[in-house]
């Protein structure tokens, strides 16, 4: 495309109006307390999921979701809300860390040049962030609160009568021991089987280990001492307290499987001197259970098996040691054991059962022990065909459907005293016998685990805790933030000691204390930042009451109102974000139960090849590219006009290609180009009244309609209906400047610098971004004139305007008298007229 004959001149007034807004601080949000703040106004919370600066920059992917909340955004705003729309950066990270392992830079140089590099990107795309209150979780006051929010964690725990989090003042005050309170702390230590990498020298979340094993870093399973959350004791308030929030349901149901709340039953096997508990939702099937399964690292393993099966079950323990959870669950379809050579007495029928251990059973989940009913349990059913176990027949299906696998209710059989009873009453008379005969009760458990929160990085928060005489104890806050100190090298070891370890000047105190050296992870900061964006300069505190109270207010559980970001964070972030706000409601930190309280997740932009795109696959789109090209508010207008926000779409140039067509006949409705490149006023737009009843009308329904898709961030319908009104006004001969303006004013939030330039040039006087939101006018959305078609023989001969309170007389005269039907009719005789009303008058005529 020429420099010199683009379609409108958005290079010269794109970066002309972001430098008027940085200058003039359009888009900052004044706080409580500010000396122009308006408490009268209602608040807008519109959020963006907190960006990872990495190296590469955005793709084009990235600003959907951001163009959606700005849109809203700039709506609600001249709407008359207070609308606090922020930006920072998530900016701790293992790729700044592997850079520095590379390198030898600090992560810092590298985390500042990404954030510039992001930043300007999404400066070049017109975004009405209030930049004032951009925060970084590296940030070094960042980093204090984000500290001392874990510190309340750890002077807490849970009381489950009152269902909340409580100081553990409380405990001390009743004089509990301190082993006791260490053992109930919502954050404690805790030793346990991790994904160690000692190339990348940490430890990975399951969800991470295998993208780094495919890029060929090495990850084995080794227990390590671990700093843990109590995110478990909050698993059922997470669940119920998803109801009231707006969130896809879809989302909803992720969330409520990844807590996994099952009911049933604990009961107790004695296996060689051991009472070994399992966990079932089906206590009504005890009388077929066949055999037992251990988990590899269950403790009992290495006592009960017999000399002759050791060798067999070492070598299977060892190589389970070498798997991530995900292999030995979600991922593992080839069922695998050893048997341990020893037995337990099933509680119900005396019977001796064989206990084998498989990599299917973990510790983490459950008891690590599962009582198997191969007969009504496909994983039991697999597992039992395979080894050649037993298969004992305990529920009898309805009809004639075959028992074997069948996994849902029936009448028990083969069950002693539950036989003929159905499934319902079986399992809750089984419950009782087991309550009665001191060897079961009944129990809810979640398949949701404490949150591992360590890593072995250097790149992350300290964790503000020193260690003596094999206790642990808090900083003062007054020693906040705990900041890493610079390394000579930032290389792993390949052990699991801690990078920070290295630093012994740091770690090793004068009173004979030593530092806590592990760091946390990266969700650690991005668990808070919508509280902080409220009150992001604050020394005293990490977000003051006033602040909280207001823009957390409101008759909704959810502080934030609209939260938009990708699906690949619908269960981890928002689960994480959710347990910490819920510990500072209970302590009395926050006023609002919930973080977040409308959810919207934008589909994945695939590249044009309808794959995700990636540097490998060399289908990735710079927005960089596409600004210079067809300039920022083209990428804009077309990132919402590819289909509802929800759904994935593929990428086109061409399609950004006919948005800008779209954008340069709304700027030639008021402007021409000479034959020397230069812009100046066609005459169209006029400071007339409008006199066109079709064109007032379109664009009231136009104004109605933008106001009402955006709402509901319908942006591709909202577009399609501003591309009708263009039509409208290209098709008139004279624009009114009045309903010209009207226009502009519903396009500005998707098209902000054009409709601005546009505007300004018009003469106006006050930005369309500090403007009010126009009201559409009902009675000019009244039709009073239809269009009726009138035939002759069959043939359309001419479209005629009547009253839409016009009989059926006044429009049979008013289509014989018309011209066109007169050339078809005159010297003829008019036989028949048939009038549907509204719609057609058809004269037979010869």
């Amino acid at each position: 495309m020429s420099d010199r004959r683009k379609p409108f001149p958005f290079d010269d007034f794109e970066p002309k109006w972001q430098a008027r807004w940085d200058a003039e601080k359009t888009f900052r949000t004044p706080n409580p307390g500010d000396a122009d703040f308006d408490a009268t106004k209602p608040k807008f919370y519109v959020l963006d999921m907190f960006p990872y600066p990495s190296g590469s920059g955005l793709h084009v992917g990235h600003p959907e979701g951001y163009t959606a909340t700005d849109i809203i955004g700039r709506a609600k705003r001249r709407q008359g809300f207070n609308v606090l729309h922020p930006m920072g950066w998530d900016s701790f990270g293992l790729p700044a860390e592997q850079y520095a392992i590379k390198t030898g830079q600090h992560p810092a140089i590298t985390t500042t040049a990404n954030i510039e590099t992001f930043k300007r990107q999404l400066k070049s795309l017109g975004f009405a962030y209030d930049w004032d209150r951009e925060i970084a979780t590296t940030d070094p006051e960042y980093v204090r609160w984000t500290q001392w929010i874990f510190l309340q964690l750890y002077s807490s725990y849970f009381d489950e009568e009152t269902r909340q989090a409580r100081p553990i003042s409380e405990l001390e005050a009743k004089g509990w021991t301190r082993e006791q309170i260490d053992a109930v702390r919502l954050a404690f230590v805790h030793e346990a089987p991790v994904n160690w990498s000692p190339d990348l020298g940490t430890v990975l979340a399951n969800e991470e280990v295998e993208e780094w094993r495919s890029k060929g870093h090495i990850v084995e399973r080794r227990p390590l001492r671990q700093w843990m959350l109590r995110i478990t004791s909050y698993a059922q308030r997470l669940i119920d307290e998803l109801e009231p929030l707006d969130w896809p349901e879809g989302i909803k149901l992720l969330q409520k499987n990844w807590i996994g709340r099952s009911e049933g039953a604990e009961v107790d096997f004695q296996l060689d001197g051991h009472t070994v508990t399992v966990f079932t939702t089906r206590p009504d099937t005890l009388f077929g259970a066949t055999y037992m399964v251990l988990a590899p690292e269950h403790p009992y393993v290495s006592e009960i098996t017999t000399p002759d099966q050791k060798a067999a079950v070492d070598a299977y323990v060892a190589a389970c040691a070498a798997k991530s959870d995900l292999e030995r669950g979600d991922l593992n379809k080839d069922k695998s054991g050893v048997f341990t050579g020893a037995h337990a007495t099933n509680p119900v029928s005396g019977e001796q059962i064989p206990v084998w251990i498989a990599d299917y059973v973990m510790m983490g989940y459950g008891t690590g022990a599962i009582m198997a009913v191969p007969a009504h349990d496909e994983r039991d059913f697999e597992f039992a065909k395979k080894f050649d176990l037993p298969i004992v027949q305990v529920v009898q299906p309805a009809g004639d459907q075959a028992w074997q696998g069948y996994t849902d209710p029936g009448t028990a059989v083969n069950s002693g005293f539950l036989d003929g009873l159905p499934t319902a009453e079986a399992k809750a008379k089984m419950i009782g016998w087991l309550e009665g005969e001191g060897k079961g009760k009944r129990r809810v458990q979640f398949k949701l685990r404490d949150w591992l929160f360590s890593r072995q990085r250097y790149w992350g928060e300290p964790f503000p805790l020193t260690w003596k005489d094999g206790l642990h104890y808090a900083l003062p806050d007054a020693e906040l933030p705990l900041l890493a100190p610079p390394l000579e090298d930032y290389k792993p070891s390949g052990s699991p000691e801690p990078l920070l370890s290295k630093a012994r000047e740091w770690v090793e105190l004068p009173d004979g204390s030593i530092r806590e050296t592990n760091t946390m992870p990266q969700w650690a900061g991005s668990c808070w930042y919508y509280l902080r964006y409220c009150d992001p300069r604050n020394s005293g505190r990490f977000i003051s009451e006033a602040a909280e109270s207001y823009w957390g207010g409101g008759d909704k559980p959810g502080m934030v109102d609209l939260y938009i970001g990708g699906t690949e964070h619908a269960v981890l972030h928002l689960l994480y974000a959710r347990f910490w706000h819920k510990v500072l409601f209970d302590l009395g930190h926050v006023g609002s139960n919930e973080p977040f309280q409308r959810l919207v997740n934008q589909g994945l932009i695939l590249g044009e090849d309808g794959q995700k795109m990636s540097k490998s696959r060399g289908n990735v789109v710079n927005p960089d590219d596409v600004v210079k090209e067809y300039g920022a508010d083209s990428l804009r207008l077309y990132e919402m006009f590819m289909g509802p926000l929800e759904q994935v779409k593929p990428w086109s140039m061409k399609g950004v290609e006919g948005v800008s067509r779209f954008l340069a006949r709304v700027w030639r409705i008021a402007f021409e180009q000479t034959e020397a490149g230069d812009w100046k006023s066609n005459g169209k737009v006029q400071d007339v009244p409008c006199t066109d009843k079709d064109l007032l009308k379109v664009v009231h329904e136009t104004v109605k309609k933008v106001t009402e898709d955006i709402e509901k961030l319908s942006f591709n319908t909202a577009i399609s209906q501003m591309m009708i009104c263009t039509n409208a006004f290209t098709q008139a001969d004279v624009a009114p400047l009045k309903e010209f303006t009207l226009l502009l004013h519903v396009l500005n939030p998707f098209a902000p610098h054009l409709t601005e330039e546009i505007h300004a040039l018009l003469g106006g006087v006050t930005p369309l971004s500090e403007s009010a939101w126009p009201q559409h006018d009902e009675a000019a959305l009244v039709t009073d004139e239809i269009e009726v078609v009138v035939q002759v023989n069959g043939k359309l001969r001419d479209r005629i305007r009547i009253s839409t309170s016009a009989d059926q007389t006044e429009v049979e005269a008013l289509a014989q008298a018309s011209e066109r039907v007169k050339e078809h009719t005159d010297g003829k005789t008019i036989r028949k007229v048939i009038y549907v009303p509204g719609k057609l008058v058809s004269i037979v005529a010869n």
